[in-house]
């Protein structure tokens, strides 16, 4: 896979520091207010303790999913780990537009077939026929491969249409 790399996204250490910080200080927060303040419904108590404990799960459940590198091949985006989230032959349209559901400094690629549901806090999700990538990554990171895959589709209508005449 590394033969044929056309470009890497990972997490910056900033943004990732503030986003785990983030769902820490509200988890931290939701278990005090459940344990600190008296309250007359034992069912809004359950709730916020439940609430602070998914978001310390998903605070570390984000720690281990931006540690990961995603790599743009040839053949597709793939993580590190060699997890496929789209292969090239199956990609539709890259949307990097600001009404397009994305997350923050990522892109949106749509996919011709779906595939299966798959979730990295702060890093990309995929759902359908859509992946989404961005979130705790740098809009310096994502940009240029959205235009890689962008122009990589390009050429291969233009080489498709070639065949057609």
């Amino acid at each position: 896979m590394e033969q044929n790399e056309l470009a890497r996204i990972s997490a910056s250490a900033p943004r990732r520091m503030i986003g785990v910080g983030a769902l820490l200080g509200l988890g931290g927060l939701l278990l005090y207010v459940a344990l600190a303040t008296p309250m007359n419904s034992v069912l809004w108590q359950g709730v916020l303790l439940l609430c602070g404990l998914v978001a310390l799960w998903a605070s570390q459940m984000m720690w281990k999913a931006t540690g990961i590198t995603l790599i743009l091949t040839e053949d597709g985006l793939f993580e590190d780990t060699g997890t496929v989230l789209a292969l090239m032959d199956n990609i539709a349209k890259v949307d990097r537009s600001p009404f397009a559901l994305k997350p923050s400094n990522g892109f949106l690629v749509l996919l011709k077939e779906p595939a299966p549901r798959a979730w990295r806090p702060g890093l990309w999700w995929r759902t359908g026929k859509r992946v989404a990538i961005g979130g705790v990554t740098s809009g310096g990171a994502t940009k240029p491969v959205a235009d890689i895959m962008t122009l990589r589709l390009v050429q291969r209508a233009e080489e498709a249409a070639g065949k057609n005449d």
